[in-house]
Order: C-alpha cells, then sequence, then structure tokens
C-alpha cells in the first residue's frame, strides 16, 4: 500500500489483512484473541488518560488505536471464518436502532431513567433473560471489582432490592466496618478478607445514592495521592534531605502544605 495524505477506514481493513498475510508481518501473524487481551485493556485505559487530560489531539490518536484493536481481533475472526468488520458495524447498528426504540419506533420516553428501562427491557429481551439473577451474571467478571459492583447493585435495584435512603447505606458502611474491627480482633485471616469485601461493596452501595462511579473516585484519589507525595519528597530534596530521614511527624506537616496550597488554588 503506498502512502497517501489522508487514509480512511476502507484504508485500515486492508492494512490489518496485509499484515496477516503470509508475507506480512511476524508479529501480527502470530497474535490470537487471547494474546490481544492486555493490548485492548491498554488502549482502552489510555483512551480514559487522553479523556481525564482534556487533550483532543491524544484523544484522537489513542481512539484509532483502540479502534485498532478492534480491526485486529475482527481481521481473526474473519480468517476463521467466524464474523469480519462488517458484522461487527452491523450487529451494533441493529443493536442501537433496536434499544432506542423512543427514536426509531414507537416508545416514549421523557428522561434519561426512561431511557435505562428501555434499554434494560429489550436486552433482556435479545439475551433471553427470564430471572434477574440471569441479568446479575450477565455483569462481566473481568470488569474492575468496583465497577462491577456498582453495575451488580444497580440491576438488583431495578427489582426494588435496595434501601430505601442513602442514611440506610451510611448505616450498613458503619455496621460492616464495625464486623470488620470484630474480625481483625479475631486474628481469623478469612474472615477478615470477607469482612473487607462486604466493607467495600457497601461503599460502593453509598457512591450508587450519590451518583458518583467508585472507579473513577478511587482513581482520582490515587492520582491526589500521587501529586501530594510528589510535593512531599521534592521538599524534602529541597531540604537536602531524603524521605527515608525524616521522621514521619516532618512528612505529614509537608504533606498538610500540600493539601493547603491544593485548596488556595482551588479557590483562585
Amino acid at each position: 500500500m503506498k502512502k497517501k495524505e489522508r487514509y480512511e477506514y476502507n484504508d485500515l481493513l486492508k492494512i490489518m489483512s496485509m499484515l496477516r498475510a503470509p508475507n506480512g508481518c511476524p508479529w501480527d501473524r502470530e497474535q490470537d484473541h487471547k494474546s490481544l487481551k492486555r493490548y485492548l485493556i491498554e488502549e482502552a485505559y489510555e483512551v480514559l488518560e487522553a479523556i481525564d487530560e482534556e487533550n483532543p489531539s491524544k484523544l484522537c490518536d489513542e481512539l484509532g488505536d483502540l479502534l485498532l484493536q478492534v480491526v485486529f481481533h475482527a481481521q481473526i475472526a474473519r480468517e476463521n471464518q467466524q464474523f469480519d468488520m462488517g458484522d461487527v458495524v452491523h450487529g451494533v447498528c441493529a443493536k442501537m436502532v433496536n434499544r432506542h426504540r423512543h427514536v426509531f419506533g414507537d416508545e416514549e420516553a421523557e428522561t434519561p431513567d426512561d431511557v435505562m428501562d428501555i434499554w434494560e427491557k429489550i436486552k433482556k429481551e435479545e439475551k433471553g433473560l427470564t430471572t434477574q439473577t440471569q441479568v446479575l451474571k450477565e455483569v462481566p467478571g473481568n470488569l474492575p471489582a468496583l465497577m462491577r459492583s456498582f453495575k451488580v447493585q444497580q440491576k438488583a435495584a431495578q427489582v426494588g432490592f435496595d434501601w430505601d435512603n442513602i442514611d440506610d447505606a451510611m448505616l450498613k458502611v458503619k455496621e460492616e466496618f464495625n464486623e470488620l474491627e470484630q474480625a481483625y480482633k479475631s486474628g481469623n485471616g478469612a474472615c477478615i478478607e470477607e469482612e473487607l469485601g462486604d466493607l467495600l461493596f457497601a461503599v460502593v452501595n453509598v457512591s450508587r445514592f450519590l451518583k458518583v462511579q467508585p472507579e473513577l473516585a478511587l482513581t482520582a484519589t490515587v492520582n491526589k495521592f500521587i501529586r501530594r507525595f510528589e510535593y512531599v519528597e521534592r521538599c524534602a530534596a529541597e531540604q537536602g534531605k531524603q524521605l527515608t530521614e525524616m521522621t514521619l511527624k516532618e512528612m505529614d506537616a509537608l504533606w498538610d502544605d500540600s493539601k493547603r496550597l491544593e485548596k488556595e488554588q482551588e479557590e483562585c
């Protein structure tokens, strides 16, 4: 294929076909669905990072990398005579039209909640799900645990299996914390792990009532921790010290300085 000023969608399909051909790329030829799993995950997270950075150019680039993974999997399936990229596109178009009957059909939806109700109802019809337990089991087990917990709780709530209000959800967090404390005092490792899981699940319930995605909230907190830690280490270096030479009290003082500076910047 010759270099072009601007490539199009069909060029991508042709490039992938050429890479997988007998005289193509040795690395691309030896890949299969399982070997590519890690790259699919990595590219998805790089898209998220570009979104968080609010960098349109980087987002465009990372979306291309993610699209490449979709095309790669479709090409492998085509070679195995299972499906091709055309089938993928047809399938998602048919799904969007069918699940948006309030746009393409006679259903009515006035609010986003109405839309989600229609979506879930049609999804159950498409998959032939007859019980809510089947709906819960449809949530992918490979999702990050916080995200999976959130989605499972959402779907359980669809049939009324939910707390009446956030106050009850918060009381459950306190209850689970007390049970974790008791498990810790017992020294039973298996019990500690179970109770810690129950506590995390209860915290996710609170986040659901607050309409906050726990995965995103925790990611933001991790980034904040790294940012503040960087400040502490930089200040220590300016004082001619290594962190290992400082007391916890000294490091805490720098940590508090970092928090204060962040709050001042937010107020500006």
